[in-house]
């Protein structure tokens, strides 16, 4: 993806001279210390079910692998599970037979009105008032991998927040510059699972930022499994097949053969309907040395002012 043009359905070539640092940030990345997740679900009513299962399919899939809740900001718009037409009474769904998502252990941080883009780039940017609590921040240092996943109805170079207003793609570049600049972040991964997905990130130009979309410019991102119970749609494409892909090939948090560049080849336009875009432009390290799970699992890494420390095995 190279201004503005999709250059290949998969994968975009990455700019190899582009400068490694930016904003002051130094070259070398530092250790990888810590995983967090920012997952974001920006659709309210009960037609819109399956965005919350996108969303909670993530969050049970990086939960499995071992990232826990105080490192998972959770937005979710509207509450499917206690939703009055739900057949299936307090519980969500990604396939008609699959695991309940909801379960009895989901914290979600934002909730109905509090899922705004104002809370959204706050929390990004760390410019949160004094009166939210550490569990509702983005505590992350240089040596942060961050999973940041956007789901709901967006269109070129926006995403809608429940019907109501609107995130633009300047926004979300700006505020993942500002965490740069405030060495808030050692890599990202962003994915965006809406119509016109890959117009989401033609504004980012920090380093170290890789970027998924679930369609480009132009396409919709379509619906799967219709679960005649419940009435709806109840996962869209893109997700499905992602849960899928770390259900097969990540399945400790230890796995290391499952790479960003296997990740970036587990779509096809057949499957989605739609063109899956990889934007490497700000990642310049090869996707194939990258595995999954520096971004979708939990790590127990330390430092000292030497660098890296081994832990005891018991840890």
């Amino acid at each position: 993806f190279v201004d503005g043009q999709s250059t290949s359905p998969l994968t975009a070539p990455s700019e190899h001279g582009r400068p490694s640092g930016m904003g002051g940030i130094p070259a070398a990345l530092p250790p990888h210390t810590s995983t967090w997740a920012l997952l974001v679900c920006t659709s309210r009513y009960w037609f819109n079910y399956r965005h919350v299962a996108n969303t909670l399919a993530v969050y049970r899939t990086i939960k499995r692998l071992g990232i826990p809740d105080d490192r998972i900001i959770l937005f979710l718009a509207d509450d499917m599970a206690c939703n009055p037409r739900n057949a299936k009474a307090g519980c969500v769904y990604s396939t008609p037979q699959g695991h309940d998502l909801y379960g009895e252990d989901v914290e979600v941080d934002f909730r109905g009105k509090e899922v705004t883009a104002e809370n959204l780039v706050r929390t990004i940017t760390g410019r949160q008032t004094e009166d939210v609590p550490r569990n509702r921040r983005l505590l992350t240092d240089e040596g942060s991998n961050v999973l940041f996943y956007l789901t709901g109805h967006g269109g070129d170079n926006f995403l809608k927040f429940q019907d109501h207003h609107e995130i633009q793609s300047a926004d979300i570049g700006d505020a993942i510059h500002q965490m740069t600049v405030q060495r808030r972040l050692r890599r990202m991964f962003f994915i965006a699972e809406t119509c016109q997905a890959s117009t989401l990130f033609e504004s980012i130009r920090s380093p170290n930022v890789l970027a998924m979309a679930s369609s480009d410019r132009g396409e919709s991102s379509y619906s799967h499994l219709v679960d005649h119970e419940v009435g709806l749609a109840v996962v869209d494409r893109y997700t499905y097949y992602l849960e899928k892909f770390m259900d097969e090939r990540v399945p400790t948090a230890t796995s290391k053969s499952a790479t960003m560049a296997h990740l970036a080849n587990a779509f096809t336009f057949d499957e989605l309907g739609s063109t899956p875009v990889m934007d490497t432009r700000n990642f310049p390290t090869p996707l194939e040395k990258v595995p999954v799970t520096e971004f979708f699992a939990g790590v127990m890494n330390a430092v000292d002012d030497d660098g890296a420390v081994t832990l005891p095995p018991w840890l």
